[in-house]
């Protein structure tokens, strides 16, 4: 099921995630007393990071995860897993073992992703070669068509035997899930703002275009699929 819905600005975007989010997060609660969540990175969700702060919600049954993160400390201002903490994590009393960052630090960036897959593996108690299956996965849109460090023409689209990979932006390796993860999630939710996102979202939506120039044209989950898009990145889609 793929729902497209385009707010009226960026506020009315986050209020909408939120309430898609909070829904997802019951959801999953009731049918399996645990929900687990993937989170972006950049800019855009930040909102929404802090908007669930003021939540109260049952943190002890509520896991996190990265769909993908930048190479560097967490304590580094570009760290996707230092932003969700300032914004959120460390605001609440979420239990320290219910967050599930990826590691970053051995200085081997493929060793990392073997060990985080590892780790995935065994939370999510799946054998080696199953695709583990996430509750909620939000996912940002660079202007190029990106998504998580899924960028267009990079070998990390091709892998299709991994959960996680090396992605490669202008020579700066991140770790990332790969397609097979995201599409096994119940819900992907897209969240997308900005004038400069609309010649990427017109070949996103488009009849036929190149995956591999368009990365997120890829991202097709088993289950539901939502686009969340503000007035300046939805105005042209029909």
């Amino acid at each position: 099921m793929k729902q497209i819905q385009v707010l009226s600005d960026k506020a009315a975007l986050i209020t909408q995630a939120l309430s898609c989010v909070l829904e997802k997060i019951n959801i999953a609660l009731e049918e399996r007393g645990l929900c687990t969540l993937a989170l972006a990175g950049g800019s855009t969700p930040k909102p929404l990071y802090e908007a669930l702060a003021q939540q109260s919600l049952p943190w002890e049954k509520i896991h996190i995860f990265w769909g993908d993160e930048r190479y560097v400390p967490a304590n580094h201002p570009d760290s996707n897993e230092g932003m969700a903490r300032q914004a959120w994590l460390d605001v609440v009393p979420f239990p320290p073992d219910n967050i599930h960052p990826m590691p970053t630090g051995s200085g081997d960036p493929a060793l990392d992703a073997q060990t985080h897959e590892t780790q995935l593996q065994q939370f999510f108690q799946v054998a080696p070669g199953e695709v583990p299956v996430f509750d909620i996965i939000l996912l940002g849109m660079g202007d190029d068509g990106h998504t998580a460090s899924l960028f267009p023409q990079t070998e990390a689209l091709k892998v299709s035997d991994r959960l996680i990979t090396v992605g490669n932006k202008d020579g700066q390796p991140r770790l990332t899930f790969t397609f097979p993860l995201l599409n096994q999630a119940r819900c992907v939710i897209f969240l997308v703002a900005g004038e400069n996102k609309r010649p990427a979202l017109a070949q996103i939506f488009a009849p036929e275009a190149d995956e591999t120039m368009y990365p997120s044209r890829a991202v097709q989950p088993q289950g539901e699929l939502w686009w969340l898009l503000d007035q300046a990145a939805g105005a042209e889609l029909k």
